[in-house]
């Protein structure tokens, strides 16, 4: 057993706890905030995500909190489907796609952890200040809110502190802002009439207004659900840094979408019904060229912040930590420097295909070529071209999976 310090309560670094404590190990998360609550909105989990929380018995538990999305569609502003598919069990698949609220999936990590590893596993009130390490251990030093310090030696340091990482800071102090995709982002959640059979992802619009909606849990007896939302569009005023998860205004955005004719899903009435909405910025990182320095590493959004396309932040995260574990557990820490080779150049073919849109860039092909619709989609887009982009993405997102998955649970 060796001694592993987690900086970062989040998706990513409590669910490396558990895969660690799985193989054996018995980590300690220390996170900044004071308490971890469950906040936030609607993530998608793919299933390649709930097939590692299954190794470790949560896929029930997950599955339960959320609702199964068996399917996810492209459409144009007007509800006509430029490209749709099956998703997770619907498709065939081993495991399910599930969407979920974020909280909620972090509250149910964070219990698991205490009730296996221990309360005192998760230290709250503890922000990184700096770590230094020799060849026999790293010295952490946390501070808390009152400005008490806590200092730590241990085996490892894993840095799973988000996206303006401390651990990712000291290790590329050079490395600068994140890179601004010139697009912000909305967030909102509202109980709403199910649409499409209440299972699907639907993605609408263009590259210039584009809105995703996907339930996070199933239609109620009288066919309503809790509705995910994200709009995004274009700005040149980026959000500053303290600006993040700032409440926004809902009636002048869905001002934004009164023009839109989607027949099954009135877009600005969504949007207006609900009581609040969060603004972000649409922002990533470059790929880095190492994510481990001898005994510290990066994982989930520390490592590779992506654009949220395709649903994989999270899963990433959750894959990231589960291969992390096995390599520790081949090589103590030695592993570490595996876990990179394997990952890192999988995640940064996710994070540059992202930029580009990934699946999503047909719409806006479809919106040139079609701008008020069309009757046919394969009159405006040929058919193979549509199949080529769905595979070459899900080829992508899927080419980490353990090979044993990988013969069950093909893409292609």
């Amino acid at each position: 057993m060796i001694d592993i310090a987690i900086a970062g309560g989040g998706i990513g670094g409590l669910a490396s706890a558990l895969f660690l404590h799985e193989q054996g190990e018995q980590p300690t998360v220390y996170e900044a905030a004071r308490s971890i609550r469950e906040l936030g909105v609607g993530i998608n989990l793919q299933p390649h995500a709930l097939r590692e929380l299954s190794t470790i018995g949560l896929q029930d538990a997950v599955l339960q909190a959320g609702v199964s999305c068996d399917h996810w569609g492209l459409y144009n502003e007007y509800g006509q489907e430029v490209w749709s598919e099956p998703r997770g069990l619907a498709a065939g698949e081993h495991w399910p796609q599930v969407s979920i609220h974020r909280g909620t999936l972090q509250g149910i990590l964070l219990a698991a952890v205490r009730e296996r590893l221990g309360a005192d596993r998760v230290q709250t009130d503890r922000r990184l200040g700096a770590f230094s390490q020799d060849r026999s251990m790293v010295q952490t030093s946390f501070t808390s809110v009152d400005g008490a310090r806590t200092e730590v030696e241990s085996d490892v340091l894993l840095g799973a502190d988000g996206i303006h990482s401390q651990v990712r800071r000291q290790l590329f102090p050079d490395e600068g802002q994140v890179c601004f995709s010139g697009q912000n982002m909305w967030r909102g959640l509202v109980k709403a009439r199910a649409y499409l059979g209440g299972h699907t992802m639907a993605i609408i619009g263009h590259d210039a207004q584009k809105f995703i909606a996907y339930p996070i849990t199933p239609p109620d007896d009288e066919g309503f659900a809790l509705i995910n939302w994200i709009v995004e569009l274009p700005t040149d005023r980026p959000l500053g840094r303290e600006d993040w998860n700032r409440t926004a205004e809902v009636g002048d955005l869905a001002a934004r979408f009164t023009h839109w004719r989607v027949p099954w899903l009135d877009v600005a009435s969504l949007i207006a019904q609900t009581g609040v909405a969060y603004e972000f910025p649409m922002v990533d990182r470059d790929p880095l060229p190492r994510w481990t320095h001898n005994r510290v590493t990066l994982l989930g959004d520390a490592a590779h912040p992506m654009y949220p396309i395709g649903a994989n932040g999270a899963s990433q995260a959750i894959r990231d930590g589960a291969a992390l574990s096995r390599a520790i557990a081949a090589s103590g820490v030695a592993g570490l420097a595996s876990y990179d080779d394997e990952r890192r150049p999988l995640t940064r073919d996710i994070v540059l295909s992202n930029r580009k849109l990934g699946p999503e860039a047909v719409l806006e092909l479809a919106h040139v070529r079609a701008p008020h619709g069309f009757d046919r989609i394969d009159d405006v887009i040929p058919r193979h071209e549509l199949e080529a982009v769905a595979r070459d993405y899900r080829t992508l997102t899927w080419a980490s999976a353990p090979a044993s998955h990988d013969a069950e649970n093909s893409p292609v």
